[in-house]
């Protein structure tokens, strides 16, 4: 296919779901922000927000709700059928701020530093950062939050010089004292976290707490002779954050009395392990489910009937096969970017996929016109795990791991095929409506 002068390819769907997965990333540089803007498309798309402590609506309709850095969302304006349900996680491995974080070493201002989840840390090195999170604030008698996003090149953390390095042939870097970053020079830094709320237009006295975190300030960028590949911070997970609220967005629901209700699910601090209020080992999913079907004059047995029913894809991210370490894959099991979503199995179940919940998302990609690969494991290395398990136990619902392939998984700017945004989306669209 012709690239035109553009550096796109001449291809319209493809270059707008690309184009659409880099704004939506670089709109979204913490799990806050990244709920804050699939809320923003949710309520153009008519969806209502609703409050956990409020009585939610007795009707029919496209709703959500948020908690933290986490977000549900839902369309209930068809028969009430079983539950499809999209999956997917908002952080991402990074650096983030620490409770205290000021130093003076050498005559450098340092901001201290330490990493979230697994990290690959070398690549957090030497790069232009900004700021993001969330402030906690004193307002009137109670407390208020305020996103705060710092684009600016404020911060920076320096590699050693190679001519100092003990070892140059390899690179050790000890979390607590090699990746706190410099911010400028000369007498007593004041309060970072102070700088910070005053950059957000906040009194630094008003500021009660800080969820802070780097962000890469590269933009994301599609890129290649023939512009058929992505490379951007936080593609896992954000890019099946993206496909999931797609395909949310793009279903009409089904007037059939066996309808399945489309569900959205957006969890936080899955890199860590999503033991929080908010992760997906919370009560957050499978008690927005109870309330859908009460609101709408069901009983706890029409809940509990229905989950067996249903069915959850955990949407993560997926190991293409590397080109410069093809040794450390799975051995007749090649993934490759732009060849369709990837469905992820585990025989000590690091995946939830069983027999059932594989077939049903290999027909969500036959009705989707998308082809479908399949991952597995080498045995001999250790395997990650994703939202799906966890989500499974706790809410009894069948759950299928599938994700997009993608290289330099967990590195501050990772790579993934730009066809594969369009195809990621169709395939979770199918599935959140089966034919």
């Amino acid at each position: 296919m012709m690239v035109n002068v553009s550096g796109e390819r001449n291809d319209g769907t493809t270059a707008a779901s690309a184009r659409g997965l880099c704004d939506f990333i670089d709109a979204s540089p913490s799990p806050f922000h990244a709920c804050a803007t699939v809320a923003g498309r949710l309520r153009g798309a008519g969806y209502t927000e609703l409050g956990e402590i409020e009585r939610w609506p007795d009707r029919p309709g496209r709703y959500f709700t948020v908690r933290a850095g986490s977000l549900v969302a839902w369309n209930s304006e068809g028969p009430g059928g079983p539950f499809r349900i999209v999956g997917a996680h908002t952080d991402s491995p990074n650096l983030r701020v620490k409770q205290h974080p000021d130093r003076l070493v050498a005559g450098w201002w340092v901001v201290a530093l330490e990493p979230y989840g697994g990290a690959w840390l070398n690549s957090w090195l030497d790069r232009d950062l900004g700021i993001s999170g969330r402030l906690t604030l004193r307002e009137g008698t109670g407390l208020g939050h305020r996103l705060v996003r710092i684009d600016d090149p404020i911060l920076r953390v320096p590699q050693l010089a190679i001519h100092l390095a003990e070892d140059r042939k390899s690179l050790t870097l000890d979390p607590q004292r090699h990746l706190n970053a410099v911010w400028g020079t000369g007498g007593q830094p004041g309060s970072f976290v102070g700088y910070v709320a005053e950059r957000a237009g906040v009194a630094p006295s008003d500021v009660l707490a800080a969820d802070l975190m780097t962000h890469d300030l590269t933009p994301s960028t599609v890129v290649g002779a023939e512009a058929d590949l992505l490379s951007a911070p936080r593609l896992d997970n954000l890019a099946s954050c993206y496909a999931g609220t797609e395909a949310l967005l793009a279903v009409e629901p089904r007037t059939a009395p066996e309808g399945a209700l489309p569900v959205l699910v957006l969890f936080d601090h899955e890199e860590v392990g999503s033991s929080s209020d908010h992760g997906a080992q919370s009560n957050l999913l499978s008690t927005v489910l109870e309330r859908i079907v009460l609101a709408a004059g069901g009983t706890r047995e029409d809940f509990l009937r229905r989950l067996p029913a249903s069915l959850l894809a955990s949407a993560d991210m997926a190991h293409a096969t590397h080109p410069n370490y093809p040794e450390r894959h799975e051995p007749g099991h090649l993934i490759e970017v732009n060849a369709g979503p990837v469905l992820k199995v585990h025989p000590n179940l690091r995946y939830a996929t069983d027999g059932r919940t594989a077939a049903a998302f290999a027909l969500a990609c036959r009705q989707a016109g998308v082809n479908l690969q399949r991952y597995e494991h080498r045995a001999d290395l250790p395997c990650g795990s994703t939202i799906g398990p966890l989500a499974a136990a706790r809410t009894g619902i069948p759950t299928v791991d599938v994700g997009a392939a993608q290289l330099a998984m967990h590195s501050a700017r990772e790579l993934m095929g730009a066809h594969d945004v369009a195809a990621y989306s169709a395939a979770m669209r199918a599935f959140l409506s089966p034919a």
